[in-house]
């Protein structure tokens, strides 16, 4: 939970500004970039968690990623808080968050579409609209395929889940003909 809470707080701070200087998506992709390669190097995040290591020695490691991943001056800057308040171990969660909040600051929503087949472009397109009109945001559709499903869609937005999967009409159409 103070995980959580201390995720939350970086992550506004930078949300905040972000937008006020126009930098919301960019910030997202670099901090991406940056989660990636710490997610991708055990060294790296073992690096950052061992005390033998001085700040100012942690301070160049983090400068020198920065400096590779070509990050604007304020997300280097922010990294290199991290580092100094000895928080780079929640670094996952930040950018977690940052999205998460970046995306309620921007108007989107990215709702996960599992279907049984590929659907084409005409069919992500027709759900997507479907459902800007339902919710008035922006709509981001992450497409996952499901062999278990029998056909039909079900579409996951945050805590809310539409079932329009034919197992779930049939099980349907089964409580009717047992209800009489």
């Amino acid at each position: 939970m103070i995980n959580n809470a201390l995720a939350k707080r970086y992550a506004k701070a930078l949300v905040q500004l972000g937008s006020e200087q126009g930098f919301i998506d960019s910030f997202r992709v670099e901090l991406a970039n940056i989660n990636n390669i710490f997610s991708a190097n055990g060294e790296l995040r073992a690096a950052f968690a061992d005390p033998a290591l001085t700040l100012a020695q942690k301070k160049a490691i983090m400068g020198e990623l920065v400096a590779k991943a070509a990050c604007s001056e304020l997300v280097g800057n922010f990294l290199l808080l991290l580092v100094d308040k000895n928080r780079v171990a929640f670094l996952g969660q930040i950018v977690q968050t940052y999205e998460k909040l970046a995306d309620e600051f921007s108007g989107v929503i990215r709702p996960v579409i599992t279907t049984a087949f590929p659907l084409d472009d005409a069919q992500v397109a027709s759900i997507q609209s479907a459902l800007e009109k339902k919710t008035g945001k922006k709509i981001i559709p992450q497409l996952v395929v499901d062999k278990k499903l029998l056909g039909g869609v079900v579409t996951q937005i945050g805590d809310i889940a539409y079932d329009n999967s034919v197992r779930t009409q049939l099980n349907q159409i089964k409580d009717i003909l047992q209800k009489g």
